[in-house]
């Protein structure tokens, strides 16, 4: 069976860039803006507040992973935080463990998380992160804890085929916590997944991307109205269903670009277009240069 979540997630590559076990003691503030890199955290021991992206602060608790795939900024502190004037920890102290401390270094810390970013090498990352959720929290799940424990040591260690195996247990780990959320994220792939009536639609679009699709025919998959389809899909995927798949056509165009084994007419006819020409007038229009170029560039980038 086609599986839509593993092939956006596969296609994003996911790589690790930063990883470390923190810990707070007494009343904390520890502050960070990002990039819009992709960000994970599982809480350890203890429990601590964490606020992303300008949300309302989640109070995590031992166990709980939170995952962000584009993440802005965010704040932490301790569940009893200080006075708003306070100053946020600059930069956390180092310990002889080799974790690092928010807080006063010589009590026994109230909360220890393990948190890391990471990069996705896709070029449309930007448009594969947009079909996912924006934040995913999973409460109370070891394997997750565990998953992400086997990320820090194997980024730690020099052992052969290093980079292969923390692709794969970043993908594992991606697919494992969003795959988890079900009906509480937010709108997304994942959302449009949990409703069976539209996982159906969705990957009947992920299995035969070049059948030329209609709302109507969409919908006949799904088992229900056009209208209900319509607004349904909409709601939970947070795009049109005709939009949705225009995404994952180009996000596929994009891929078999970058591997250069394929001509431009083939592409066009693996994605739905019936011509070269019509292919390249909707790449230029969604992605912003021709198909050619884009291709070209692509080499470039890796030259």
């Amino acid at each position: 069976m086609t599986d839509p979540l593993a092939e956006v997630v596969t296609l994003l590559q996911p790589t690790p860039t930063f990883s470390k076990v923190l810990s707070g003691a007494g009343r904390w503030r520890a502050s960070r803006t990002e990039v819009g890199q992709p960000f994970y955290c599982v809480v350890l021991e203890g429990s601590l507040r964490l606020s992303v992206n300008g949300r309302e602060p989640l109070v995590l608790q031992a166990d709980d992973f939170i995952l962000v795939p584009e993440v802005f900024g965010f704040t932490m502190t301790s569940i009893d935080p200080p006075d708003d004037d306070a100053p946020a920890d600059i930069a956390p102290t180092a310990q002889p463990d080799g974790s690092f401390r928010f807080g006063d270094a010589a009590i026994a810390p109230d909360a220890q998380w393990l948190a890391g970013l990471c990069a996705f090498g896709a070029p449309d990352a930007a448009l594969l992160v947009s079909l996912l959720p924006e934040l995913a929290l999973v409460r109370g799940d070891h394997r997750l804890a565990t998953l992400v424990k086997l990320v820090r040591d194997e980024s730690r260690a020099q052992r052969p085929a290093r980079e292969v195996v923390l692709a794969r247990l970043l993908e594992v780990l991606f697919i494992e916590a969003l795959r988890s959320v079900q009906t509480g994220a937010s709108p997304g792939l994942v959302r449009g997944l949990s409703d069976a009536r539209l996982a159906l639609a969705i990957r009947e679009m992920h299995k035969n991307p070049e059948k030329p699709w209609t709302i109507a025919e969409l919908a006949k998959t799904a088992a229900l109205s056009r209208s209900s389809f319509f607004d349904r899909f909409s709601r939970a995927v947070g795009v049109a269903p005709m939009a949705y798949l225009l995404s994952w056509r180009m996000a596929i165009a994009k891929n078999l670009l970058r591997q250069r084994e394929s001509s431009i007419a083939t592409i066009a006819g693996r994605v739905g277009y019936s011509s070269a020409s019509a292919f390249s007038v909707a790449f230029a229009r969604h992605v912003g240069v021709p198909p050619t170029q884009f291709a070209q560039e692509a080499v470039k980038s890796v030259a």
